[in-house]
């Protein structure tokens, strides 16, 4: 039995005064204390972990402003404050040990638009991605491009001034700025913008700390311009903290305090909204993917393809590549980087080009095209090979397999994981292959693996050294190489911080601007910050302050995984190697990836949260002495006494009495999954919630009881059949309403699905009846046209009619279709925890599925989220027991069959379900592939999850999260294309579409068994 779990982490009394001062002062936002959230903000893309006293979430500049005016008050004028975007810096920029503002759940409203002047107003929360799909129907895009573009919000952009792809044209956020709004420590509101010096001169005479403000940055940048622009390099990326170079123009008439406050890091004050400049979209679009035989010569070739008036130049080497043929990417781009026959493809640089013009464009590919040629020919700058596409969403994928490159990097086998703290290095372009060749020299001699990708056109390259941080003394050699990576970068005349800013490595700020350059930032600080209260110890602290820097030693994530054993590590592999990339925030609504985050914009409820909070409550159970394998084992084996479930009903009693236990938090935040496994194949390093969530239910509901949902659940594919021999009755009594409220106040269950009437067996009669016997005895050739169906619960006994059309279809195909006896899969069991009874379940079935496999006769099943278990749970739980037998979905077999013309030409829109096309990436493909056979169109239609899944949508608790996700994606395609013509392969999609909009869509099977002549 698991024990209680109480972090002896009690919040600072003064934390919780000053929350209930903010609710009494009018704060509107969120605030939360727990540990749990404050845990999913202790972390980031970095190495880092820095737990915070509480997050706050201000839904207003007005709720701002009441926090940071309260915050001057005599009580909490010692509360210090980080605000935080979208949680993707590399360096632990946003991390602090204090109170966090997330600006990122509640302000991302797109406040006004003007196209005529090209501009568009913003909060801070807005992401980048959000932002772009607004401005596209206008005709414009937000410049600066970002790997993490579909999670980093605005303010998190501002406040590192990123970068990315096509700088050189684009150049950096901080220049397409025009105006931020900034509230300040001291509760005033700084509004800045660009004007002529004598109105911030003028503005400098105010007797407030904005007017100090002004004075101090004024006389820092302008008395000091010469040592400026002596001190910093001429490069495209020329990130220095606080923009001393840029407050004023060439000729010091202009001046605007936003470049100071762009790539501050939230060190002076917390951006609410900013007014940004838009670019026209390019119409016409080339993308050159050119091979090389080795990665040094990508990296010298890449002046020659900047030369070549190229828009942008990234690159990628082989590890990545490598990385990417293992990810569910690869499928949207293997035809597009196809290996070079004969050769071994060691670097990829992908060669952009924009334009206005069609003509353009076509003279620039062709003429270097032509230069590509001849090098190919003459064997010389080791290129060899190369393809190009205008096609846009191809060009999509390709960069999207680009920005993957962080995460994937992450999902390097072994303990050893490359990582980010010297990764971001900016030299002048014309030094970066030397550079990167003492580089790689460098970690050579360390005995280092890497993995490097990156912008050579602006002399950045992301290099990530493998290193395990449990280990003490690879933790050493971080800093080791760290330190020399900075004094490499000085000898090629570069920067530490090319794109991804300071963070932990502020403490190599003054020996890189020099003690008198960096006192001026000091002096600035103090005047936004005197005290030393916004992101303490970033870029720099205030004039005269003791107070010290971060350091690049901070305390890491590994400080705290060291603490679990490493068998239980290994265990529990897919929430350990997490390593914060963030992929799964996507804001996207189409995606499939993490519905739960989506609806709820809760960091606990994302794959990351979760698996920070399962690697958190692995450590917390060592601590007490609790042995997790060993009582997984035992309650595999083992049944409950009577004592033990006494025990559970006292735990349960103490829980509903309000007695604190972590894995109260962690159970809350695995009971939001809705189980739907894209993670497991979206996520770059495959965090697989469902997994290690089946894995905490069972030992969570060791020590506390179990709701009776579960049990309805767990059994459904036992109770099932013995209901559906009563349908009309068990349907009958469903349907009253004193059942649907007995159920939901009992049970916690709503809009219960109706049993099919007529059921299958009265359908279909005995016409497909299984007889092992007969199939055993068959000669094989007798048997080359059988084609066995296996049964699931959802469609046989709720949907029996697409089971019967399947047969149907099938035999008008030619085959000789059998319908196998029902027998459980066992999902629901695995979906609840349930697992010594899954994997009894699983044994029977894998014992029945491999005796049918030896006729080597198709099987095939309808639902994916049930077939895909046998690929996936059966492999874990039964290993080696598992055996060969294989149960395809129809579409992959039916994708390899002869099929003849449908009598009428049609069109369909196909909405797949979401595991189903993660886990198999071909599956719209190849049903477009089955329905062009027939002669019939198939339009697949990208859409998120449809917030049933499975029985999500029918526990109470989740009901309005259900219905908000159908809305986000399900609903517009559902009423443009009307429900006649969308097919929908999930037994569960089907089932929401028909509770949500009142009809139920065919699966596709359903379309061409009508589509197909009439015998």
């Amino acid at each position: 039995m698991i024990p209680k779990l109480n972090p002896e982490l009690a919040l600072d009394a003064s934390i919780v005064a000053f929350g209930r001062a903010l609710l009494a002062a009018g704060f509107n936002g969120d605030i939360e204390t727990s540990y749990g959230s404050r845990l999913a903000v202790a972390t980031d893309n970095s190495v880092y972990q820095a737990l915070p006293q509480a997050v706050l979430l201000p839904k207003t500049t007005d709720d701002i402003v009441i926090l940071t005016s309260l915050a001057q008050t005599s009580s909490f004028c010692h509360i210090k404050f980080s605000p935080r975007g979208g949680g993707t810096g590399t360096n632990g920029q946003a991390l602090t040990e204090h109170v966090v503002i997330d600006l990122s759940r509640h302000m991302r409203a797109i406040l006004e638009i003007n196209v005529e002047e090209r501009w568009v107003r913003v909060q801070a929360g807005v992401i980048k991605d959000q932002l772009n799909a607004f401005l596209k129907p206008y005709g414009f895009f937000f410049a600066p491009d970002l790997s993490t573009s579909n999670r980093a919000t605005i303010g998190g952009m501002i406040n590192t001034d990123a970068s990315g792809q096509g700088s050189l044209v684009y150049g950096k956020t901080s220049d397409h700025v025009l105006a931020l709004k900034t509230v300040l420590i001291d509760g005033n509101v700084l509004k800045t913008h660009k004007m002529a010096t004598f109105e911030a001169e003028h503005r400098a005479q105010m007797p407030n700390s904005i007017g100090h403000i002004y004075r101090q940055v004024l006389a820092s940048c302008r008395d000091y311009r010469e040592q400026i622009l002596e001190k910093f390099p001429r490069l495209n990326r020329f990130l220095t903290g606080y923009d001393l170079e840029h407050v004023f123009n060439d000729d010091l008439s202009e001046f605007d305090l936003s470049r100071i406050i762009t790539g501050s890091e939230g060190s002076l004050g917390f951006v609410t909204e900013a007014k940004l400049n838009i670019t026209p979209i390019a119409k016409f679009k080339c993308l050159l993917n050119v091979k090389y035989d080795r990665f040094e010569s990508a990296l010298r070739n890449a002046p020659f393809l900047v030369a070549a008036q190229a828009t942008s130049v990234e690159t990628v080497d082989s590890k990545v590549l490598n990385l990417a043929r293992n990810d569910i990417i690869w499928h949207q781009v293997k035809e597009l980087i196809a290996d070079v026959p004969d050769t071994d493809m060691q670097g990829l640089n992908m060669v952009e080009y924009n334009s206005e013009d069609s003509a353009d464009i076509e003279q620039k590919v062709a003429a270097l095209i032509a230069k590509l040629d001849l090098a190919i020919a003459n064997k010389t700058d080791g290129i060899i090979g190369y393809q190009l596409t205008y096609d846009a969403a191809a060009i999509g994928s390709i960069y999207a397999m680009r920005k993957k490159a962080v995460g994937l990097l992450g999902n390097t086998k072994g303990s050893q994981k490359p990582i980010a703290f010297a990764e971001d290095t900016a030299v002048p372009p014309e030094n970066l292959a030397d550079f990167i060749m003492e580089f790689r020299q460098l970690l050579d001699s360390h005995g280092l693996h890497y993995g490097m990708f990156g912008h050579v056109d602006a002399g950045v390259l992301h290099v990530r050294p493998a290193l395990d941080l449990c280990d003490p003394e690879q933790e050493k050699l971080l800093r080791t190489i760290s330190d020399q990576v900075v004094a490499l970068t000085a000898k090629y005349g570069g920067l530490m911080w090319g794109e991804h800013g300071k963070g932990y490595r502020s403490e190599y700020g003054p020996a890189f601007f020099g003690d008198e350059l960096f006192n001026e930032l000091r002096k600035i600080k103090a005047a936004f910050d005197p005290r030393n209260r916004v992101n303490p110890g970033k870029i720099c602290t205030p004039y005269y302050s003791a107070d010290q820097l971060v350091s690049v030693d901070g305390q890491k994530r590994a400080w705290f995984d060291r603490q679990i054993p490493v068998n239980v590590k290994q265990s529990f592999d897919s929430s350990l190697n997490c390593n914060g990339n963030g992929l799964c925030f996507n804001y996207e609504e189409s995606s499939p990836m993490c519905p739960s985050s989506k609806v709820t914009k809760d960091r606990r409820h994302s794959p990351k949260g979760r698996a920070g909070l399962m690697r958190e409550w692995l450590r917390l159970t060592e601590q007490q002495g609790f042995d997790v394998l060993a009582n997984e084992r035992q309650l595999t084996v083992k049944k409950q006494s009577f004592g033990e479930l006494w025990q559970k009903v006292k735990n349960s009693l103490a829980k509903n009495q309000g007695e604190p236990d972590f894995s109260h938090e962690v159970m809350e935040a695995m009971e939001g999954c809705l189980a739907c496994k894209a993670c497991a194949s979206q996520c770059p390093v495959k965090v697989d919630v469902p997994s290690f969530r089946s894995r905490f239910l069972q030992l969570y509901h060791s020590r506390y009881l179990r709701p009776a949902k579960d049990y309805i659940v767990g059994n459904i594919e036992r109770t099932a059949p013995v209901l559906a021999k009563f349908p009309k009755l068990v349907n009958f009594v469903i349907k009253r309403d004193v059942t649907a409220v007995i159920l939901k106040k009992t049970v916690g269950y709503v809009d219960t699905p109706l049993l099919s009437v007529p059921t299958l067996a009265q359908q279909i009669g005995e016409k497909y009846r299984f007889d092992l016997t007969r199939l055993q005895q068959n000669p094989p050739a007798a048997n080359a046209k059988t084609v066995l169906l296996v049964q699931d619960p959802f469609t046989s006994f709720y949907e029996a009619e697409l089971v019967a059309d399947a047969l149907r279809l099938l035999e008008k195909l030619g085959f000789d279709p059998v319908l196998l006896p029902f027998l459980p899969n066992g999902k629901p069991q695995h979906v609840k925890g349930f697992l010594r009874e899954f994997a009894n379940t699983a044994s029977n079935a894998a014992q029945f599925l491999n005796q049918l496999q030896l006729l080597n006769v198709p099987m095939l099943g309808l639902d994916a989220s049930l077939v895909l278990v046998y690929r996936d749970e059966y492999t874990k739980t039964l290993a080696d027991k598992r055996g060969d037998f294989n149960v395809q979905l129809l579409h992959e077999w039916l994708v390899n069959q002869t099929l003849p013309k449908a009598d009428t030409a049609s069109d369909f829109a196909l909405l797949a379900h979401c595991t189903e096309k993660t886990a198999l990436p071909e599956t719209e493909k190849s049903w477009q592939q089955i329905f062009n056979k027939a002669g019939l169109g198939l339009k697949p239609v990208s859409v998120g999850c449809c917030g049933m899944a499975g029985t999500y949508g029918h526990e109470a608790q989740n009901l309005n999260n259900s219905k908000t996700l159908f809305d986000m994606s399900w609903r517009s395609p559902i009423e443009h294309y009307g429900v006649a013509n969308t097919l929908v392969t999930g037994f569960s999609c089907r089932s929401q579409v028909k509770r949500l909009v009142g009809d139920k869509p065919r699966h596709p099977l359903q379309a061409l068994l009508q589509a197909l002549p009439q015998e």
